[in-house]
């Protein structure tokens, strides 16, 4: 019990010290130990990885999920270590009620089918948002977290203790300034009653401040070289994130990729149908639902953007073995097409594309309702109506 009570007055005292030298540096009245600009520089860069590290963690977390409420239950779940129960993506609520509302409307009417395929490419479009959630988390949410809840913490904490070293150091500095004071003014104007005892107690009081300053001084220094090595591994932090920055941009390419893909295979769906539903339409007038992930080069394009498989868009055997060169277009049915984005043809029966630039395109008796015949100054060849916008 003694001890303790001991520990806590001189705890208490060392605070109050601190207190006071900290005010007294506040207002001017005391002189401050003063880091070097490298370890300045190493302190700003660190205090900005923090700073913009909690963003852009707050605004992915928006991203992957922009309900607030949702957030803080996730939050909650994880505070209290229990696992985050799945949750429906919005594609994945919005394919359930497309299906109800067919079977509800009649799965064999027009209107019925077309909910039921529109159903399907939303909820393979929520499981690859699903999907994409997942990774996003694990591969770059997850070391942010880890940064700002383990070595940021770690961080912190030590330049807390060194911040305390550096006002022991200044108290130290200050009080034996004030022991040779005391002890010069006592040599000056001497006592003459009492000048022996005074000069030793204020000497052995100078000796106990010069023995205080070296231990405060070799505990400062010994802090400020750990601070500094744990500052010195931010460089390390950075290219841990950047990894994981390649990781998401990965991961969220690929998502994008797949719905790409699910909503041009949808298209394709819905184009065949509505030629059958709607004879005198004509197909392809529908812009696609994404938009060009380029327009600069068919070598870009051709490595980041899904073609449509060539296979699927080829003529009957009949129709191959016709020369392109040598069919007239019809009299009427000719219209404008402007092109959406670029496309490489696979073969000597196709046209290639360029995107925005114009071209005639029309159809021919049996011709698969994908494709259509375009033609650009003296060249013929297929092109698939999805990469079309029909103008007139």
């Amino acid at each position: 019990m003694d001890f303790n009570m001991k520990k806590l007055a001189s705890d208490a005292g060392i605070f109050f010290t601190r207190a006071v030298q900290f005010t007294e540096e506040k207002f001017g009245q005391a002189e401050k130990t003063e880091l070097d600009a490298h370890f300045e520089n190493l302190l700003a860069r660190a205090d900005s990885t923090k700073n913009w590290t909690e963003r852009i963690l707050r605004q992915t977390e928006v991203l992957l999920q922009p309900s607030p409420s949702a957030r803080v239950e996730e939050f909650l779940y994880e505070k209290l270590d229990r696992k985050v129960p799945s949750r429906v993506t919005n594609g994945e609520l919005l394919a359930q009620y497309m299906a109800e509302a067919a079977g509800e409307l009649g799965p064999s009417t027009p209107y019925g089918k077309t909910l039921l395929k529109v159903s399907e490419a939303e909820k393979r479009l929520g499981a690859a948002e699903r999907d994409f959630i997942h990774t996003a988390s694990l591969s770059f949410l997850t070391p942010l977290r880890n940064f700002l809840e383990g070595d940021w913490r770690t961080i912190s904490k030590e330049r807390r203790l060194l911040q305390n070293r550096r006002l022991d150091l200044d108290a130290c500095k200050a009080r034996l300034k004030k022991a040779k004071a005391a002890e010069a003014k006592a040599t000056t104007v001497p006592d003459f009653q009492e000048t022996r005892p005074r000069n030793y107690i204020l000497s052995a009081s100078a000796s106990a401040a010069e023995q205080e300053l070296r231990v405060a001084q070799t505990e400062f220094d010994r802090q400020a070289e750990v601070t500094r090595l744990l500052l010195e591994g931010i460089s390390s932090t950075h290219v841990n994130h950047l990894r994981c920055l390649h990781e998401f941009v990965k991961s969220q390419t690929t998502y994008y990729a797949q719905c790409y893909r699910h909503m041009l295979e949808l298209q394709k769906q819905l184009g065949s149908s509505q030629g059958a539903i709607f004879p005198g339409t004509f197909v392809g007038t529908t812009e696609p639902a994404s938009p060009p992930l380029s327009s600069t080069s068919p070598t870009t394009t051709a490595a980041t953007m899904p073609v449509v498989p060539t296979g699927t868009g080829l003529a009957p055997p009949e129709e191959a073995a016709l020369c392109l060169e040598e069919v007239a277009p019809p009299a009427s049915g000719t219209r404008k097409a402007r092109v959406l984005y670029d496309y490489e043809a696979a073969d000597s029966s196709e046209l290639a594309l360029l995107a925005d630039e114009l071209i005639t395109v029309y159809s021919l008796p049996g011709m698969d309702p994908d494709w259509l015949i375009g033609e650009r100054g003296n060249k013929k060849g297929k092109v698939p109506v999805t990469y079309l916008e029909l103008l007139s």
